[in-house]
């Protein structure tokens, strides 16, 4: 056999090899966050840093206060905030998987008719951070969508048009609904995007005595596109009786999900307000729990 002929054959053997995306061969399945405005470092350059102290691999950065204002009090509208807060992230190896519009805890984006504006303003801001995820919670807007009528017509169009939106960004704004797994899907059949997901929360299935783990698989890994990964204020992840993290991994496990779980509450009560030691002991717990096995 020719040197040539052993060349052709070692290059066709390379060509007929799958090719894996680098992404794929550098990213755990899993990575862990944790959320500004909770850690106490909301738009505040020092979230990096803490996040870092705390042993988290990313930030879940808010846009800022909503209340009555007609925008977000966002200062990531200045281009050198953005580029300072983007370097400094790079710059310490803290990602940042998503950008959270909290405002919407307690403002009804039914009522807001300029949503396409403050939703350009949150995906300028993905933008500047790389960020692939837009946060939107619906507890602000009440119980009367939460069945058929006007204020759920609203509710739909609006989301429907968000999510065309995000589509058109490349990025998807996960909702957070507050309903169960199968009220969750109906939603979504009916806002009829893509660019639409549900960003599951373990507290709302806590909360109302759901088991978690059916829930998930009835969602399946496709609906759910990040996780927040606590419970309410109460004990820290390692002491919550009603979060069996174990049989969650698992769960996800079987489901091949893969992704962010974000650290948002689960503070001891009695430490409210001690962010290194609520945030490390369940940034730690995570990572024991769903990082022992590498990908």
């Amino acid at each position: 056999m020719t040197v040539k002929s052993i060349k052709l054959i070692a290059l066709s053997a390379l060509m007929s090899m799958p090719v894996i995306p680098v992404e794929a061969q550098n990213t755990p399945r899993y990575q862990v966050a944790v959320c500004d405005w909770m850690i106490l470092k909301r738009q505040k350059l020092g979230e990096f840093s803490k996040a870092r102290e705390v042993g988290a691999d990313g930030v879940e950065v808010d846009m800022g206060p909503l209340g009555k204002r007609v925008l977000f009090e966002n200062r990531f509208r200045n281009a050198e905030d953005a580029r300072v807060f983007s370097h400094t992230a790079d710059s310490l190896g803290v990602q940042v998987p998503s950008i959270a519009m909290s405002g919407f805890f307690a403002q009804n984006l039914i009522k807001r008719q300029n949503y396409r504006d403050l939703l350009r303003d949150c995906f300028q801001t993905m933008k500047a951070f790389h960020a692939q995820v837009a946060f939107l919670p619906l507890g602000g807007s009440g119980n009367g969508w939460k069945q058929k009528g006007a204020e759920r017509d609203t509710l739909v169009a609006y989301l429907h048009d968000i999510g065309e939106m995000a589509k058109a960004e490349g990025v998807t704004v996960g909702i957070r609904t507050q309903l169960d797994a199968k009220a969750s899907i109906q939603l979504l059949k009916e806002i009829k995007s893509d660019g639409i997901k549900i960003y599951y929360n373990f507290q709302d299935a806590a909360d109302n005595n759901r088991d978690i783990c059916k829930e998930l698989k009835k969602l399946g890994k496709d609906r759910i596109i990040q996780i927040h990964a606590t419970n309410t204020d109460s004990v820290n992840l390692p002491d919550d009786p009603e979060i069996d993290l174990p049989k969650i991994k698992k769960t996800l496990d079987q489901m091949k999900w893969s992704g962010w779980l974000v650290v948002e509450r689960s503070r001891d009560v009695k430490r409210v307000r001690d962010v290194n030691y609520n945030f490390s002991r369940n940034v730690e717990y995570l990572k024991n729990i769903f990082l022992k096995d590498k990908p």
